[in-house]
């Protein structure tokens, strides 16, 4: 054995950090952050960890919100303030409730077409087995409310326990617009109602306004349409506009930052200075995975991350170790097996696209693996650690 083995790979920590607030220097506050809790904890950093931030405290920092009013003016300007068709919205109070207030502030009618059996992120608006015991094709059928009704009752979602066609229709009541309820699959449906539509779908948000425009439809825009520009002042983002956006108040929206490629290079300055180790540093958002028990797509952000350094571009190039042991190397053992491996690793090409040997290994985007991980860490509630350090990410069986 070498004189030293390390005998751990990846770690990550969830650090804590001030509140942070609008106007604060981020990177400076991070920065500190990060090295107090290393002294403190009694870890170093090394060449190429990787610092994370979440989308929420940049945000902050720049100060990008915007009012319920801000959102009902761009509406009523960019569609014209009369019935506007709003189409495959995902089913969230934090999300997307505060959007579609100011949606309804900014129309006389609001024609809602939603998804079933449920929204684009995985949100149940009925279940499977309802759908399943019904006559309704949901790939065809265009169904009302009266009808939906009819045939599915009263559907609350599993988890926030609330009824999100009853809530979203309240909603809209609220602030004064007319609302008629449509459910479908197939954005063309919406062009029997009206031929102005705000489709607020996020993925697929490109391919719906293209098929809305060549079916007919005078006026389309998409929630990265709204917001996409200051009003008097207000917070934006001219990539996203209300995509990615989270409810700050009953009256103000978070929007995700706005260009912050600025704040991850100082972060990686600021720790090369303090350090003399070059870091990597991202700002993540949602990650990317689902929950297998409310059959959840986590990723209601546009992307995972906004803004990184350099050293985080590409994807993983990696072995499948199990693979080598039961093929390559299956009359090997101990340490024979081990050299082995090693050497196999230490001679990878440097694309193993189409290798046999790195099946099974995960070929998405490395800021996407690794936000997920650092969304994971630090989670949506009350820990308190908006910043995560990974280290050992880029680390093999032979380091």
């Amino acid at each position: 054995m070498a004189e030293y083995e390390r005998r751990v790979g990846t770690v990550v920590r969830g650090i804590r950090m001030p509140i942070i607030r609008e106007g604060d220097d981020l990177a400076e506050i991070v920065a500190t952050g990060l090295l107090e809790a290393a002294e403190f904890e009694g870890f170093s950093l090394r060449d190429r960890d990787v610092v994370a931030m979440t989308e929420s405290i940049v945000a902050r920092a720049q100060g990008n919100y915007c009012t319920v009013d801000d959102i009902a003016d761009d509406v009523r300007e960019k569609l014209g303030g009369e019935t506007i068709g709003v189409i495959f919205p995902i089913l969230s109070r934090n999300r997307f409730a505060i959007c579609l207030r100011g949606i309804a502030r900014g129309c006389k009618k609001i024609v809602l077409m939603l998804s079933y059996p449920s929204d684009e992120v995985g949100n149940s608006l009925l279940p499977l087995d309802k759908l399943d015991a019904s006559d309704v094709n949901p790939y065809s059928d265009v169904l009302s409310l009266e009808q939906y009704r009819e045939k599915f009752g009263v559907n609350r979602h599993e988890f926030t326990g609330v009824d999100y066609v009853e809530y979203y229709t309240d909603l809209i009541h609220e602030e004064g617009a007319e609302v008629e309820i449509i459910f479908a699959n197939h954005a063309q449906a919406i062009l029997d109602y009206t031929d102005h539509v705000l489709n607020c779908d996020i993925h697929t948000r490109d391919r719906t306004k293209r098929i809305l425009l060549e079916a007919g439809a005078k006026v389309v825009c998409n929630l990265a349409d709204i917001m996409n520009a200051s009003r008097d002042g207000s917070g934006y983002n001219d990539q996203y506009g209300l995509l990615g956006s989270n409810k700050s108040t009953e009256e103000r929206v978070k929007l995700f930052p706005k260009d912050c490629k600025d704040v991850v290079l100082a972060v990686q300055e600021k720790l090369l200075q303090a350090t003399g180790k070059h870091v990597e540093v991202m700002v993540y958002g949602d990650g990317a995975f689902k929950d297998p028990q409310g059959k959840i797509w986590e990723l209601a952000d546009p992307v995972v991350s906004p803004a990184y350094t350099d050293g985080l571009i590409g994807t993983p190039n990696e072995l499948k170790l199990k693979y080598l042991a039961d093929n390559d190397y299956k009359h090997l053992s101990g340490e024979e097996l081990k050299d082995a491996i090693s050497e196999s690793i230490r001679s990878k090409k440097s694309d193993l696209v189409g290798h046999m040997a790195s099946q099974g290994t995960t070929p998405r985007q490395l800021t996407d693996l690794i936000g997920s991980l650092c969304d994971l860490t630090s989670g949506s509630g009350d820990k308190g650690t908006p910043v995560v350090l990974v280290q050992g990410y880029f680390d093999n069986y032979t380091n």
